[in-house]
């Protein structure tokens, strides 16, 4: 019974031999490349964007594990056959990186960061950008699932007003939650920041664009930690060029890694991060993966389960 990873390449496979040793020593882990690998011996892969094709090509494969909690990398394959389960990465360690992430990215754009950089870069000692305070700043956090509840709760708990918004309606504590297209735009009136961890859906492609940021108070911040797929990059930066958005941090992108030219690396009051924001060690996906195996082979529930109907 062979598990086979692409993640981290070649020179990351003795790691995860040796963690999954650990937690599955009954399962062989070989590396995705590997010539010597009987297709059909496969029952497991771990991947993060896996070739073209290839997960086709192992006819008793069970499970398809993304190495992340998206899996919009796997869908990108067209050949990807419909009756194989896809698991999402998330863990207690993804969500909290997440909310740390969320939470810095918060401070940072209450504190004008991106513009303090700026600014550190010109060589220019900009003293009267202050920034504000964390209980006069609304944050909005569209998407309230397993990454959303606890970034909000912690936004909460750091002293910002917090508003949530999800596709059904939802109740957290310390969080004004809303639902419904109403309600998506009396969140994003009140914004000061917007968070984004919508899941990737055919309804939310490109949602971060134009008709968006005019909905926001003008010079209200953006962060990206959702998908890629969401932000309409043009429309961002002429938002950004117009003041209408004030500042973004990004962490995702349609094309990664963001390419070189791309004007996003230069602007002023952006921040890029390369997709990390909640990015859980291989100790722990090794530990949530053998878990989701167990259970499959014991026929118990398997937890984050892709669900196809709902796209997330």
């Amino acid at each position: 019974m062979v598990l086979l990873v692409k993640s981290g390449g070649p020179a990351a496979l003795p790691e995860w031999q040796a963690l999954f040793g650990e937690v599955l020593p009954d399962v062989t882990v070989k590396g995705w490349d590997d010539a010597d690998v009987d297709p059909l011996s496969v029952r497991y892969v771990l991947v993060w964007e896996p070739t073209q094709g290839r997960i086709a090509q192992f006819p008793n494969l069970e499970l398809v594990l993304s190495t992340a909690a998206g899996v919009d990398h796997i869908l990108a394959d067209t050949a990807l056959p419909t009756h194989l389960d896809i698991i999402r990465m998330v863990t207690e360690e993804t969500s909290t990186r997440m909310a740390d992430f969320v939470t810095m990215a918060s401070y940072a754009l209450l504190r004008e960061m991106p513009q303090l950089v700026s600014a550190q870069r010109e060589g220019r000692w900009d003293e009267a950008r202050l920034g504000g305070v964390a209980k006069e700043t609304p944050v909005a956090i569209l998407g309230l699932g397993e990454l959303g509840s606890v970034a909000a709760a912690r936004l909460a708990a750091n002293g910002f007003p917090v508003l949530g918004w999800s596709r059904t309606q939802k109740s957290l504590p310390g969080v004004a939650c809303h639902s419904g297209e109403a309600g998506l735009d009396r969140v994003l009136a009140q914004a000061r920041i917007v968070v984004n961890l919508l899941p990737d859906t055919a309804q939310t492609k490109d949602l971060f664009g134009a008709a968006l940021f005019a909905k926001l108070p003008r010079g209200a911040s953006v962060i990206n930690a959702g998908r890629g797929a969401q932000l309409d990059t043009a429309a961002l930066l002429a938002a950004l060029d117009s003041g209408q958005v004030g500042a973004a941090i990004l962490d995702v992108f349609k094309v990664e890694p963001l390419p070189q030219d791309d004007p996003l690396w230069r602007h002023p009051h952006v921040i890029v991060t390369p997709h990390v924001a909640s990015d859980a060690s291989r100790k722990e996906k090794a530990r949530q993966a053998a878990l989701n195996i167990r259970a499959h082979q014991a026929g118990a529930a398997i937890v984050h389960r892709f669900d196809r109907a709902r796209g997330y």
